[in-house]
């Protein structure tokens, strides 16, 4: 029987809020570039496009002992014991390099969850501890997490981290967001996009607030231990008697592996306040959110056996980027670069009062693509912080020298201090 109703399909809420602003602009940076000028593109935190970061040969090895004995099996929505209990040693491993203490707690493999990737691990804690209306408290500038978080109905609310004090958390303005309907707290250390690392003595500074209001926190430790030399970092975990923590993290960064979608969820619940949340957290791993077969059963190989050599010398790479990109960017008129002391990124100030013709950071990043054809991503919308821009620091050095003269030049045609521009 033929009716007359017409075609009428609308994508849902959440798909219409699930908008990711950072490859929103990616995909739009790929038009327009000046065609006289290589394009370089600072945008992207994979530090494999180029080329110069590779998987550690141990890695390969695992994943092909893996491919060759993997049946293809369904497996436990947590993951197999036999994949979760290195997780625990890795993490027990790692926590014992920052602590000698016996008080330090210790993980075992019913502690660990199994995901596709860091950023599953941290889409199932928003799900767990939020339900529509309810908050979850997100520091601004940030990676994109309220992609996930405005889906489901949940509040984004922001505090604030200070460029001027190494991106630190403005506790004040930390403890001033929490409200009746604030269910958790996240920490981004090391941070994307500012490639803060942040001290003990700050650490604990958070860890009062999260006391104080009870509240959990959810950790992404995704760069752990991706700090330049001399810098520490010291896992939330490690120092909380009595906050109950769930830390996010994965191979995707350390490991150089953003594509293999291998993360996982450690449950640090020293006092049991999270019995019911693990259990949700089980439930929601078993919409088959675990990682592909032959990933999980190289695991294990991947863990124990990529040495620390590989680590130190990636992260002192990075170091010696983010200095050259720091000293460049300090000499360009009308921007202030902030150091970083881990990750892969540095944020840099742009004083928009000194370039009249250009009134926003994004028109500015525009701009600088359509006439030097260097791509960085700007502070707002892509991390909610207006007036700055992000450059990764994992490009190979000769390029991302390169990049940062560009952006000098630029600066010095657009720059303009008491009216007068710099070539003028």
């Amino acid at each position: 029987m033929s009716t007359n109703k017409e075609w009428n399909l609308v994508a849902s809420e959440l798909a219409k809020k699930s908008e990711n602003s950072i490859r929103s602009i990616w995909e739009d940076s790929k038009n327009g570039p000046n065609p006289l000028l290589k394009v370089i593109t600072l945008q992207i935190g994979d530090p494999t496009v180029f080329g110069n970061f590779k998987v550690a040969p141990e890695t390969r090895e695992a994943l092909r002992n893996a491919l060759e004995t993997d049946t293809f099996s369904y497996m436990s929505c947590e993951g197999p014991e036999s994949s979760r209990e290195p997780v625990a040693q890795y993490v027990n491993t790692n926590n014992d390099k920052v602590s000698s203490s016996l008080d330090v707690p210790r993980v075992t493999s019913k502690d660990i969850i199994l995901t596709s990737g860091c950023s599953m691990a941290l889409e199932m804690c928003f799900r767990v501890f939020a339900l529509p209306g309810e908050n979850i408290l997100l520091p601004r500038p940030c990676w994109g997490y309220s992609t996930w978080i405005l889906g489901y109905g949940i509040e984004a609310r922001y505090f604030d981290l200070d460029p001027m004090k190494e991106w630190q958390v403005d506790i004040k303005h930390l403890e001033s967001m929490i409200n009746d309907k604030t269910k958790a707290i996240l920490i981004n250390n090391p941070g994307n996009p500012c490639g803060n690392v942040y001290s003990k003595e700050h650490l604990l500074e958070i860890l009062e607030v999260a006391e104080r209001h009870k509240l959990p926190i959810i950790s992404d430790e995704v760069y752990e231990f991706f700090t330049f030399p001399g810098v520490q970092f010291y896992p939330l975990a490690t120092l909380s008697k009595t906050v109950p923590i769930l830390t996010c993290s994965g191979l995707t960064k350390r490991f150089i592996m953003p594509a293999a979608r291998m993360g996982w969820i450690v449950i640090n619940d020293r006092n049991n306040v999270l019995s019911d949340i693990k259990e949700g957290l089980l439930n929601i791993a078993g919409r088959n959110f675990i990682p592909n077969s032959t990933l999980v059963k190289a695991l294990p190989g991947i863990l124990e056996n990529t040495p620390q050599q590989f680590f130190d010398d990636n992260s002192k790479t990075v170091s010696i980027h983010a200095l050259s990109v720091f000293n460049i960017l300090k000499t360009c008129p009308g921007i202030v670069p902030i150091m970083p002391k881990g990750a892969m990124y540095l944020m840099a100030k742009i004083e928009l009062d000194k370039f009249p013709e250009i009134d926003t950071c994004l028109a500015f990043t525009q701009r600088l693509f359509h006439e030097q054809s260097v791509g960085v991503f700007p502070g707002f919308p892509c991390f909610n912080f207006p007036g700055f821009f992000r450059i990764v620091l994992t490009v190979p050095e000769d390029l991302i020298i390169e990049a940062c003269e560009r952006i000098k030049t630029f600066c010095e045609k657009y720059y303009k201090a008491d009216g007068q521009s710099l070539e003028a």
